[in-house]
């Protein structure tokens, strides 16, 4: 946290994510509001509903920052939905998307200006656009890689058509309409302006008119004028021809006839190539170059969000752009709509600590407090948030990754590697193969990105006789090394203001000292010219010029590491080092097998001293799979013999469902099989399925495993799907589920599958409530992503989006409180809700309880302490435990890890007491005296002579699988 950066006083104590779209409403939330409230929900954490790209499911592709998203709600309904909130005194927080905008669709105004009027739109500076591009056809020009093939062969099937109507002229192209620049539209006005002359007299209003249009279009300012006088000039000029334009049309019949004709020559004769020569001018006068999209990767000239052609960046670092993407969210803020930001994709931003700094400045000045800030910083290892950030926290993703280690046998690595080895039939090299597939995204996705820089680089060099022999070759070629040895998402130096941390100096040393490891046959000096330059070791006699091209290096090399990490280790590397998919999180690192107890409350403590008011969560919209999905996963490694042994029978006994590919290889390969059956352990329903339910299984795991083998690169991809391989891995998934179709699975597999499912689910139940409880009661503010308050099975996006069915939880909560608002004991309610876990009460039970407890005791888990509790006898290494005081209330919680060998042979998911046989509670650093009360089971537990030490396991979960224990008033 930032020395000078004061805590918000209005901060949440929970968040509960909704994903708002055309299917979840601001009217839908509204009626919401009473169950999160009664859940104990602090605050509503909204997906971002600014305008965006129509159908939008999730509300990242942003097409004007200047409205709320009609399909999600008005003006006035927002305002409703605060004041629901403000009424069961709730707060908001908004995710806001300041890195990019959404360009692929015909409705982002400022695109389609830029389109229309290149470098001399005064929305050019907006977008993060190099007008100067190598490619020396595209100087002045935005590549717009939409065609589905070569521009020649589209064009001559007639598939783009010139229109004009309200004064303009477009061309289409399938879904998209493009604008036509003022210059270029004098080719067609001049052809329709010849073909009225042939009917009307010289001196006809209209045809002086159009001819009057034409000149002030062809005296109009060139686009590569961007001075602001000429800017300004160009833009009225151009609004007022438009507007006569229209009114000429809707005026004259001869207008409209000759404009008929003119577009229908224009737009050529299938059949007939030299037909579309004129169309072709027009086109090669535009502000735009249409392509085929494969060239994307090569040619594109302005950065987008990783390498999703349709999220344009866009340089909030410019104040102009800074407001015109932020008013109305402050706007918001200023009223009291909203009362915290979450930020999407810091790192994509040219210098996020200037932005975040900028978005605080501003939000006291309008709201008069600072805000609560969290940011979606994807912290690596032990990386620690940038101190001088004037924000809460993180979204959670460390605090996720930490905490699911928890349920990991570290015990398990070397038997649970050589189970995956021995099954895919090969050794895989984690830190290899992240290296390699970050060098393979640089070669492929973001190839453009990385010329980009590697061209400044040179001209850099050009300009330093020390440097100038480099070839551009030899520089992109270090550039990508570098970067594929980078340990972290990105550093944070500040080129302009000559500012770098002994963190980021010790990550780019870090990152050279890799590359050149790896490259004994590259000059080792082109890494330190690198590692110069970044380092900001410049000569010291550089001109102004000179310096803000090495500063403008800079911080665009930090904009690049960011998403090829993203997309080399998260969507490309996760999909393909499979050995326990439940460690591939955002974040996490699959090569770390597991957290120990005592380095987990070390990390807890570290975090709660510096970020306190971090996110601690559990489930997001981008996580991979599910929190419960997760929670089975992690019980595999309990019990590596048993798994072992069924993946190599479930291999013979599915065999016969595999196709043979081309050159006789069997399909799915190995590794993906073996990722199929992680993923069936972990998303198989708890309840028997009808056929339909089996029908929907089988086709979300056919869409996960597709998403799974395109992201991984390796036999099929998204830019070059292989439908020989795609169809025979549906084709494997549909074969393997067929017999649950009849709502009663059986057959070999499913006798070998079902029972060793069962032992999984009623383990990765207890993981859950586990890691639920420690999400609820460590520092830091829990967050819930919508529907997990009972069991969900989901997987990665769009999985994880589907409605949620909220009237079943909103009986289910309703239930709960009756009960306890009646004469039922709290251990028999819990007792019951363990004992009928299969529905999910148990954990919306949880959440209830914990959720009160911390709106009940804010102080507690805002500030209060936390000191790990140890525990001694036979299970002491199954036991979590930690006290929390503010020193008016004290807190034990008590959590099992590593449930499987607890259990017994029942259906439940409660261990016997008598597993807990002579383990207890260790002495805490200071007594602590009794009594106790379980917040869940209600048992009164210890007396007022006696600390917690020695209080027996069995006793504080004999009701319960996790509890918190509450001091009771003496």
């Amino acid at each position: 946290m930032s020395d000078g950066f004061t805590l918000p006083a209005r901060a949440p104590l929970s968040t509960y994510r909704l994903q708002f779209n055309k299917d979840l409403t601001f009217r839908d939330a509204i009626q919401l509001v009473p169950y999160l409230h009664e859940l104990g929900v602090s605050w509503l954490y909204a997906s971002p509903y600014l305008q965006a790209r129509p159908g939008s499911v999730h509300g990242y592709d942003i097409t004007n920052h200047a409205r709320l998203n009609p399909e999600i709600g008005s003006e006035e309904e927002h305002i409703s939905l605060s004041r629901a909130l403000r009424a069961h005194d709730m707060g908001q927080l908004l995710d806001i998307v300041p890195n990019h905008m959404g360009v692929g669709q015909s409705d982002n105004e400022w695109w389609l200006d830029v389109l229309e009027n290149g470098p001399s739109s005064v929305y050019a500076p907006y977008f993060d656009i190099d007008w100067q591009p190598l490619k020396p056809e595209l100087a002045g020009k935005v590549l717009l890689p939409i065609l589905g093939d070569q521009f020649g062969r589209v064009l001559e099937n007639g598939e783009l058509r010139l229109g004009f109507a309200d004064g303009r002229f477009t061309l289409t192209y399938h879904e998209h309409r493009l604008p036509i620049s003022p210059k270029s539209s004098t080719l067609i006005l001049r052809d329709v302006l010849e073909r009225m002359s042939r009917r009307l007299h010289p001196e006809h209003d209209h045809l002086v008119e159009l001819e009057s249009i034409v000149t002030a279009l062809e005296h109009l300012p060139p686009r590569d004028r961007t001075d602001e006088r000429s800017v300004a000039e160009r833009k009225r000029e151009n609004i007022v021809s438009k507007r006569r334009l229209a009114a000429l049309e809707a005026e004259s019949e001869e207008f409209r006839r000759a404009m008929e004709a003119s577009l229908e020559a224009f737009n050529g004769r299938v059949g007939e190539p030299h037909s579309f020569d004129d169309l072709e001018r027009i086109l090669a006068d535009q502000a735009y170059r249409l392509a085929y999209w494969r060239v994307a990767a090569d040619e594109i000239n302005y950065r987008r969000f990783f390498d999703i052609n349709e999220l344009a960046g866009v340089r909030v670092e410019r104040p102009e752009v800074f407001h015109a993407t932020h008013d109305f969210i402050l706007k918001l803020v200023a009223e009291g709509r909203v009362d915290g930001l979450r930020i999407d994709h810091p790192d994509g931003l040219y210098d996020p600590t200037r932005y975040l700094e900028n978005l605080q400045r501003e939000c006291e000045r309008r709201a008069g407090h600072p805000v609560y800030v969290a940011v979606e910083k994807i912290l690596t290892g032990d990386e620690p948030l940038p101190e001088g950030w004037p924000v809460a926290g993180t979204v959670g993703y460390e605090f996720l990754n930490q905490l699911n280690g928890l349920f990991v046998d570290p015990g398990a690595e070397a038997r649970m590697h050589a189970i995956y080895r021995d099954f895919v039939g090969r050794e895989v090299d984690y830190h290899r193969l992240v290296y390699l597939r970050k060098s393979l995204i640089m070669r492929m996705g973001l190839v453009s990105e990385l010329n980009v820089l590697a061209y400044l680089l040179d001209r850099i060099s050009e300009s330093n006789r020390r440097h100038r022999d480099f070839t551009l070759g030899s520089l992109k070629d270090a550039l990508r090394e570098t970067i594929a040895s980078f340990p972290v998402y990105r550093t944070y130096i500040d080129a302009e203001r000559g500012r770098v941390s002994p963190e980021d100096r010790q990550h780019v040393e870090r990152a050279i000292r890799t590359a050149i490891r790896r490259n004994r046959a590259t000059s080792r000096s082109v890494f330190d010219f690198i590692r110069d330059i970044l380092l900001l070791r410049w000569p010291d006699d550089l001109t102004a010029e000179a310096r803000e091209r090495h500063a403008r290096f800079v911080m665009k090399f930090q904009q690049l590491t960011g998403p090829v990490m993203a997309k080399g280790v998260e969507d490309t590397a996760f999909y393909i080092f499979n050995r326990l998919v439940s460690l591939n999180e955002v974040g996490g690192e699959p090569s770390r097998f597991g957290v120990a107890p005592a380095e987990f409350h070390r990390w807890v403590e570290r975090r709660s001293t510096k970020w306190p008011l971090s996110l601690n969560t559990t489930s997001t919209h981008d996580t991979k799979r599910s929190e419960d999905v997760r929670a089975r996963i992690d019980v595999l490694a309990e019990m590596p013999e048993a798994w072992g042994e069924a993946v190599r029978r479930w291999a013979e006994i599915n065999a016969v469902h595999k196709r043979r590919s081309e050159d006789g290889d069997p399909i799915p390969t190995r590794n993906d099989e073996y990722l199929f059956y992680q993923t069936l352990m972990g998303a198989w329903p708890l309840d028997p399925t009808s056929p339909e339910e089996a029908t929907e299984l089988t086709a979300r795991l056919q869409r996960y495993m597709e998403k799974a083998t395109r992201e991984a690169k390796v036999h099929t991809s998204w830019i070059d799907p292989n439908e020989e391989y795609d169809e025979a891995v549906r084709g494997f998934v549909a074969a393997v589920l067929k017999p649950a179709e009849s709502g009663n699975p059986s057959g070999p597999f499913f006798e070998s599958f079902l029972p060793l499912q069962e032992r999984v689910a009623r383990a990765g139940a207890l993981n859950s409530l586990a890691q639920t409880i420690l999400k609820l009661t460590c520092p830091g503010v829990p967050d819930i992503y919508q529907g997990q308050e009972i069991w969900d099975f989901s997987l990665v996006d769009p999985d994880n989006r589907r409605p949620v069915d909220f009237e079943r939880r909103r009986a289910m909560l309703g239930e709960i409180v009756g009960r306890l608002n009646g004469e039922e004991d709290r251990a028999e309610l819990a007792r019951s809700l363990v004992e009928s876990w299969r529905d999910g009460r148990a954990k919306l039970y949880l959440l209830r309880m914990l959720l009160h407890l911390r709106k009940r005791e804010p102080e507690l888990f805002r500030s209060g302490g936390y000191v790990p509790l140890g525990a001694r006898g036979e299970r002491a290494d199954h036991v979590v435990a930690f006290h929390r005081s503010d020193g008016a209330t004290e807190i034990i919680v008590v959590v099992p890890r590593l449930g499987l060998s607890l259990l017994g042979q029942d259906n439940g998911i409660l261990p016997d007491p008598s597993v807990w046989n002579g383990t207890a509670l260790d002495s805490p650093p200071s007594p602590l005296p009794g009594p106790w009360v379980g917040l869940l089971s209600g048992r009164r537990l210890g007396d007022e002579s006696e600390g917690p030490a020695g209080l027996p396991i069995r006793e504080i979960l004999q009701d319960f699988p996790v509890e918190v224990l509450e001091r009771a008033p003496r």
